[in-house]
């Protein structure tokens, strides 16, 4: 990848980053807190997506590499939700 598609993921990144921040700033009422977490959420998801296909090269490694990143991605989350049900 050229400096150029670099420098394309790095302002969509701003701009995701941005989003992330007027939504955050903008206030919300009890009953749009879930969307404003949802949308946050969201805005995440893409950003670490962008970051992994791009900054770590998985976009051009072959499947299994990107296959064995998503299982470690996957047990982290569990091992999260499990640690947050035992806190509960």
């Amino acid at each position: 990848m050229n400096w150029k598609g670099y420098t394309a993921v790095y302002v969509l990144l701003f701009a995701l980053a941005t989003a992330q921040a007027v939504v955050e700033l903008a206030g919300y009422v009890d009953s749009a807190y879930w969307v404003a977490f949802g949308a946050i959420l969201s805005l995440s998801v893409v950003k670490a997506v962008a970051v992994a296909a791009y900054y770590q090269h998985l976009r051009w490694e072959p499947r299994s590499v990107s296959y064995l990143v998503l299982g470690g991605v996957a047990g982290a989350l569990a091992l999260t939700a499990a640690a947050a049900y035992s806190i509960v």
